[in-house]
């Protein structure tokens, strides 16, 4: 048997890679060049087209046919002048992917001749197949007709010599078979609820952005090692492998010094990305070897999202020219930390002002507890919709191991905040009137509130939602997930609850109190209901799991289990009474879940009884063969006092050996016959549950036995990459 380890190692040190040629001049002088922004808008578009399409992205005003016609003609000039030699409308289905059909400005002409063209119509509609896309129930396979639909919100851009226009994707029904949709929606309803309650404080606040600023955590991989390892390429993870005798235990590659050649790959990452205009801003290593992170400055989320998924496709494409291949999986590695996508989330306004950090003022601390609070609420409200959000074969593996918050969804304030919460919730006493000129201390009646300063705490990287001193970081993302489900849901829960926390300050303030006394009533009552939320310590021990328990929050371990939040009628009115998804659409995307849950286990499953049938029995007994048969030669020349002693070990080995193939061949077909059962399985719910509690358990006992074999078969017959190979960069 031809060993493929050691071919793919020799592949790896004698191939020679070709230095990278980087652009002339600043970043600065480039950023956004390959990105129909505003200042190419302004280049490209007549005066009036360009209001349009400003006002559409600032005041959500519908940019009618006219208009889309002088949009498409100056995008198309912008387009060709940069090269560009098609279009494509880049789009968001339900795999959680991007997606794209590229057409050519090509059109003929008489006389056997070509034009270049772009319409109105071609800029603003396109017409992709909606039923070779997950809809979960929602198009038949001859239901195909679905629209894309131009989003003058994120920019467009060109990448590949192809022009990108980023759309939403709904059904000939209407139904909205992308995140885009819905993102955008609950970014709307966000916007209306915090300008609504924003004027409590301040009447020039017209406008509010949710902000995102998103860690990309991601590990590396020599690409010659990862085409030698048939689990990586075909699940993303690594379903045997034996712990490399050094791997993070010396903590020492945590922001360590970059290798060179991962330098060299991010640094045209990063050239590529500011191009496109993406504010890539931060570089570092990660805990694991190999594990790596980079971060942008923060953006409005819709356009954020954009660029996370953008970037992974960057990613992908430019390690391959520095023989790498990014793996993006929440757990590819046993025994070492897991990637996280961490969600650092935040609140803008109109007047450049973040709604999450505290101020030096009464009035902008009680505007910022009033959010502070009210997000502490929407999060214990639906905390078991926010776990289904982040539910994923993947991330099942990285969550509540010591790199990555538990599956229990909890609140960190901090020492300082905590402390002032606790005071609110205590007091009995009322709220004195502000002064006309906004300095009295709002608070006076109280025991003094310090003023709220940025970073007063440590942080708490254990917890899945933390404060970090003007932002919220939701930790529990999965590497390898868009960042629009936590968007949306984040989105619509702090703007239901926002709407809530209105109608109640106004029922008080027609009540006659006044309207600080009333702030500051609700605000109580919501910490009093929802206190049991936050949780300040180790999020990893076992005692907060106890503690959990007894606080009555929810512990789903399983994606099967967390998923089904998305579905309770509770989840169902939140989405329906803000017309952000219907019923309909949310049992469709809880059957897609459950369909992915499934399909992922099954491919694992079939990928590691082939594994263990095809690579690792056969080596194991290619050894034994050799084993045996230096035994047997030792019984020919040796007495038998003699050979008893000195055969002991190899007889033992032989033994050993032999129980464990016998293990993996016995437990092998077991969870055969367990995945034929689960597979006969009618309804999707029952099918994952099967998956999840008959075949996965299987997965962990066949690899303690691979791994007991990878320790005793000989290096060179061993065919897999070893954990020590693939976690280090040569």
């Amino acid at each position: 048997m031809e060993n493929i380890r050691f071919s793919a190692l020799e592949i790896s040190i004698q191939r020679k890679r070709k230095p990278v040629a980087f652009p002339e001049g600043k970043a600065s002088e480039y950023f956004g060049e390959l990105t129909f922004n505003s200042s190419a808008m302004k280049e490209y578009l007549t005066a009036e087209s360009f209001r349009q399409v400003i006002n559409s992205i600032e005041k959500g005003e519908r940019i009618d046919r006219k208009t889309a016609d002088q949009v498409a003609a100056g995008m198309k000039a912008w387009a060709l002048a940069k090269g560009a030699t098609n279009y494509t409308h880049w789009f968001f289905p339900l795999t959680g992917l991007t997606a794209e059909k590229h057409d050519s400005f090509l059109d003929p002409v008489e006389g056997g001749k070509a034009i270049e063209n772009f319409s109105g119509n071609q800029l603003s509609q396109h017409e992709p197949d909606a039923s070779s896309f997950p809809s979960g129930g929602m198009r038949s396979t001859f239901e195909a007709r679905g629209y894309t639909a131009w989003d003058p919100t994120s920019p467009a851009f060109i990448i590949d010599n192809t022009l990108c226009i980023p759309t939403l994707f709904v059904s000939y029904t209407g139904e909205a078979l992308d995140y885009k949709t819905p993102l955008l929606k609950s970014l709307a309803a966000i916007d209306k609820a915090a300008v609504d309650v924003c004027r409590y404080f301040d009447a020039g606040v017209t406008k509010v952005n949710a902000t995102l600023g998103w860690e990309q955590e991601y590990f590396l991989v020599d690409s010659a090692l990862y085409a030698a390892r048939p689990d990586l390429v075909l699940t993303g993870r690594t379903l045997f492998g034996n712990a490399a005798a050094k791997d993070q235990q010396l903590e020492d590659h945590y922001l360590g010094a970059i290798p060179q050649r991962v330098i060299a790959f991010m640094q045209e990452l990063e050239i590529e990305a500011h191009r496109l205009g993406i504010p890539v801003k931060t570089r570092h290593n990660e805990v694991a070897p190999n594990q790596y992170e980079c971060a942008p400055v923060f953006e409005e989320a819709n356009l954020s999202v954009d660029h996370n998924q953008l970037i992974m496709h960057l990613m992908e494409n430019i390690a391959k020219r520095h023989d790498f291949t990014v793996l993006f999986h929440e757990k590819p590695y046993s025994g070492v930390n897991g990637s996280g996508k961490h969600n650092n989330w935040s609140l803008a306004t109109n007047t450049k002002e973040n709604l999450l950090s505290p101020g030096k003022t009464p009035e902008k601390n009680q505007r910022f507890l009033t959010f502070l609070v009210n997000i502490m609420k929407a999060v214990h409200d639906h905390a078991d919709l926010i776990r289904s959000i982040i539910a994923t074969p993947g991330n099942d593996h990285r969550l509540g191991a010591n790199e990555a918050p538990p599956a229990i969804i909890s609140v960190f304030l901090g020492s300082h905040l905590s402390a002032m919460i606790e005071m609110i919730e205590k007091s009995n006493k009322k709220i004195a009137p502000a002064s006309q000129k906004g300095k009295a201390n709002l608070f006076k009646n109280l025991p003094r509130i310090p003023e709220i300063l940025v970073d007063e705490t440590d942080r708490n990287r254990t917890s899945p939602f933390a404060f970090t001193g003007n932002k919220f970081e939701f930790r529990a993302v999965g590497s390898s997930q868009t960042c629009a489900p936590a968007m949306i849901v984040l989105n619509l829960i702090l703007a239901s609850q926002l709407q809530k926390f209105k109608e109640e300050v106004d029922e008080h303030i027609r009540n006659k109190v006044r309207k600080e006394d009333a702030i500051f009533n609700v605000l109580r009552k919501y910490i009093q209901e929802s206190k049991n939320i936050l949780f300040e310590g180790n999020n990893y021990s076992k005692e907060w799991v106890e503690e959990a328990a007894k606080r009555k929050l929810s512990n789903f371990t399983s994606t099967p289990k967390a998923v089904k939040a998305m579905v309770s009628r509770k989840t169902i009115k939140l989405f329906e009474e803000n017309k952000i998804l219907t019923g309909r659409e949310l049992k469709a995307r809880h059957e897609i879940h459950l369909e992915d849950y499934t399909k992922k286990l099954q491919i694992e499953s079939r990928v590691l009884g082939d594994l263990a049938t095809n690579h690792i029995i056969p080596g194991a007994i290619k050894y034994l063969n050799i084993l045996c048969e230096c035994v047997q030669r030792l019984s020919e020349v040796l007495d038998r006092r003699t050979f008893s002693k000195v055969s002991a070990n190899q007889v033992e080995t032989i033994t050993e050996i032999s129980e464990h193939i016998a293990k993996v061949k016995s437990m092998v077909s077991e969870m055969l016959e367990a995945r034929k059962a689960a597979n006969k399985i009618g309804n999707s719910e029952d099918k994952a549950f099967a998956y999840c509690e008959k075949v996965l358990p299987w997965f962990d006992k066949i690899r303690y036995h691979t791994n007991k074999l990878e320790l005793l078969i000989d290096d060179e017959i061993w065919t897999l990459p070893k954990y020590r190979e693939l976690l280090f960069v040569r």
